[in-house]
């Protein structure tokens, strides 16, 4: 099961490597992990996002509270979150794909940053299924290029 984890820490150095740390050491698996200050240059917020069932879950957490610097711990459940996450992609493009390429990005809101002769970089910023939907579309022309930020997540209330 799909669990995204949110860890509001201190900003100081070490408590992304003991965060990150506590999961390797543990045979943990990391699927996306994203970190960034919030409104208080004080903290900074990880957004973990990995698998497992109730019981591993459960470990994680209880170990992430036990760890110097974490301030809050919170898993969020299915509809108790807004999260997006951010990519650039580079597609392969001629003169007969490119116009097909640019509306099927204008289709999806995403925006090309860079036009080249035989390629379009392009950010998508969206839900998990709205990006991988996107990029299903972008494989069929030839993605030559891919960075993703990992997803990011706040609390509806």
């Amino acid at each position: 099961m799909r669990h995204t984890i949110s860890v509001l820490v201190e900003n100081k150095f070490g408590v992304l490597t003991r965060v990150t740390g506590l999961f390797s050491g543990r045979g943990y698996n990391i699927d996306t992990l994203n970190v960034g200050p919030t409104h208080d240059p004080r903290f900074s917020r990880i957004t973990i996002v990995t698998h497992g069932d109730e019981a591993t879950l459960e470990q994680i957490v209880k170990q992430l509270n036990k760890l110097p610097n974490v301030i809050k711990v919170q898993d969020f459940h299915a509809g108790e979150f807004v999260d997006r996450e951010l990519v650039l992609v580079k597609v392969g493009v001629d003169s007969k794909s490119r116009a097909e390429v640019m509306q099927i990005t204008d289709i999806f809101r995403a925006k090309i940053v860079d036009v080249q002769p035989k390629s379009l970089a392009i950010e998508i910023t969206g839900s998990g299924s709205k990006v991988e939907k996107f990029l299903d579309l972008m494989s069929t022309f030839g993605v030559l290029d891919l960075t993703r930020t990992g997803q990011v997540a706040m609390p509806r209330k």
